[in-house]
C-alpha cells in the first residue's frame, strides 16, 4: 500500500512539472510581446509627433513667404494674350536626352493635396501683363491680381505651363523652389495652383525680365561702359551665390542658362529661375540618382557637359559647366553657345571631342581662367561654386581698390552692398556649418 501510495504521488509530481513550465513559458512570451508591442506603439508616437513638427514648420515657412514684401514697380503695357501660353516658343530648342523624374516623398505628397483643395487664386484672377519669357513647358509674364493682390504683392511674375505638362512634374518643380526659399538671388515663389490645367506658379516680381533679354537690350549701352567687365563680374558673383545655395541644399538645377536668369536691378538682384528639370537629390530613392533615362525628357544640349553624352551621368559639377557657358554668354551678349553649329549631332560631337566656344572679346583674363576652369575634363578638376564665389570675391576687391573719382557716391554704395552680401553668405554658410554638427 505504500509503495502504490508513493508511486502515485510521484507521478502526479511528475504530470504536475511539465504544466508549470508551460505556463511559466506562456507568462514569458506574453512579457516579451508586451515589450515588441510598447516598442511599437513608442516608434510610431514619435513618428507621428515628427510629422506633426514638420507640418508645423511648412506652415510657418508658407507664412513666412507671405510676409516677402517685393518692390512694385510701374507696370507695362498690355501685350500678351493668355492664348500664347499654347502657342510661345523657347528662345532655345533643346534636345530629346535621357532625364528622370525625381520621386516626392509620400509625406510631402500628403502635404500638396492638402493644401492645394483650396488654391487662394484662380484663372481668371490673373491679369497677365508683358511676356517675359516663352520655353516648352511654360510661359512667364508680369502679371498682377484683377482685384486685391497675391499675399501683399501687387505685381509678380506668373508661369504658367503648357498643355501636357504633368502635375507631378509642377510638384516636384513647386516642392525644390519652396525648399530655396530666403535667398536674394533666387525667384521666390509665392503661390501657386495646380488643381486643374493649365498649372499656375506665382513668383516675386522682376522689372526687366530674362538676363538675355536685358543684354540685348542695352547691348550699345553697356558696351560703351568703361565698367562693363565690372558689371558682369558682379552679375557672375550673385548667379554663383545662388548656385552655392543650390548645392548645399543638394540641388542639381539642370538647366543653368543665361535665359532662366531674371534681372530685376543689374547687376545686383539677378535671380536663377526656372527649375523645371531641377533635381532634389534628397528626395530620390537611389543616392546615385544623377543617371536618367526618361527618353521623353528635353534638355538644352548646348549647355550640358561632356560626360553627359557619354556616360549619361549629370552631377553638380555639370551645373559647374553650364556655369562656365552661362559667363560665356554675358560676354557675348546673349549669342547662341557653339554658334556656328547647327545640327543637334554636330553640337554634341563638337562637346564629346574636347572642343570649347572661342575666347569672347574683351573677356578679362580673369574670367576667362574661372570659364576655362569650369569646362575642365574630367569633370572631378571643375572648381566647386564655394571655390568660384571666393575667386570672384577676390576679383571684386582687387576692383574696388581702383576708385573712379567722377562717382565715388555710387562706388560706395555698391561696395557696402557686396560687403553685406558677403556678411550674409558668411552667416548662412556658418549656420550650416552647426546645423551639421
Amino acid at each position: 500500500m505504500y509503495n502504490m501510495s508513493s508511486t502515485g504521488a510521484l507521478c502526479s509530481e511528475v504530470i504536475r512539472e511539465p504544466i508549470i513550465w508551460g505556463l511559466i513559458a506562456a507568462l514569458c512570451f506574453t512579457v516579451v510581446m508586451s515589450c515588441i508591442l510598447g516598442i511599437i506603439c513608442l516608434r510610431k508616437h514619435r513618428s507621428l509627433v515628427k510629422k506633426v513638427r514638420e507640418l508645423r514648420g511648412s506652415r510657418l515657412l508658407s507664412s513666412a513667404v507671405s510676409r516677402l514684401e517685393a518692390h512694385i514697380t510701374p507696370a507695362r503695357p498690355i501685350s500678351a494674350l493668355v492664348e500664347e501660353v499654347r502657342n510661345g516658343e523657347e528662345e532655345e530648342a533643346p534636345q530629346i536626352h535621357p532625364l528622370q523624374s525625381s520621386k516626392v516623398r509620400v509625406s510631402s505628397r500628403r502635404l500638396w493635396k492638402g493644401q492645394q483643395q483650396s488654391p487662394c487664386f484662380t484663372k481668371s484672377d490673373l491679369n497677365l501683363l508683358q511676356l517675359i519669357k516663352a520655353g516648352k513647358e511654360g510661359v512667364f509674364y508680369q502679371a498682377r491680381m484683377t482685384r486685391g493682390t497675391c499675399k501683399g504683392h501687387g505685381m509678380f511674375t506668373c508661369k504658367i505651363s503648357k498643355e501636357g505638362v504633368r502635375p507631378k512634374h509642377v510638384e516636384t518643380e513647386v516642392s525644390i523652389m519652396r525648399k530655396l526659399i530666403h535667398h536674394k538671388n533666387i525667384l521666390q515663389l509665392l503661390d501657386w495652383n495646380i488643381t486643374d490645367e493649365p498649372y499656375v506658379l506665382i513668383m516675386e516680381y522682376v522689372s526687366c525680365g530674362t538676363l538675355r533679354t536685358f543684354l540685348q537690350t542695352n547691348k550699345a549701352h553697356l558696351s560703351a561702359d568703361p565698367e562693363l567687365q565690372s558689371l558682369l563680374t558682379i552679375a557672375s558673383y550673385h548667379i554663383a551665390l545662388a548656385m552655392q545655395h543650390l548645392r548645399s541644399k543638394m540641388i542639381l538645377h539642370c538647366d543653368l542658362a543665361l535665359r532662366n536668369i531674371m534681372v530685376n536691378k543689374f547687376p545686383w538682384e539677378v535671380k536663377v529661375a526656372e527649375f523645371g528639370l531641377a533635381r532634389d537629390l534628397t528626395s530620390m530613392t537611389s543616392r546615385r540618382s544623377s543617371r536618367w533615362r526618361n527618353p521623353r525628357q528635353r534638355v538644352p544640349l548646348r549647355w550640358y557637359p561632356p560626360e553627359y553624352f557619354k556616360n549619361n551621368y549629370y552631377s553638380f559639377k555639370g551645373d559647374v559647366w553650364a556655369f562656365g557657358i552661362v559667363l560665356w554668354e554675358m560676354q557675348t551678349f546673349g549669342i547662341l553657345p557653339y554658334p556656328n553649329l547647327e545640327s543637334s549631332d554636330a553640337v554634341v560631337y563638337h562637346i564629346c571631342i574636347g572642343h570649347k566656344n572661342t575666347n569672347p572679346e574683351g573677356c578679362r583674363p580673369e574670367m576667362l581662367h574661372i570659364m576655362r576652369d569650369c569646362w575642365q575634363e574630367p569633370y572631378t578638376l571643375r572648381p566647386s561654386f564655394t571655390d568660384i564665389v571666393s575667386m570672384l570675391e577676390n576679383i571684386i576687391e582687387n576692383d574696388s581698390d581702383y576708385v573712379d573719382v567722377e562717382s565715388p557716391q555710387l562706388l560706395v554704395k555698391d561696395e557696402a552692398e557686396f560687403h553685406e552680401a558677403k556678411g550674409v553668405r558668411a552667416a548662412s554658410i556658418s549656420l550650416e556649418d552647426k546645423n551639421l554638427l
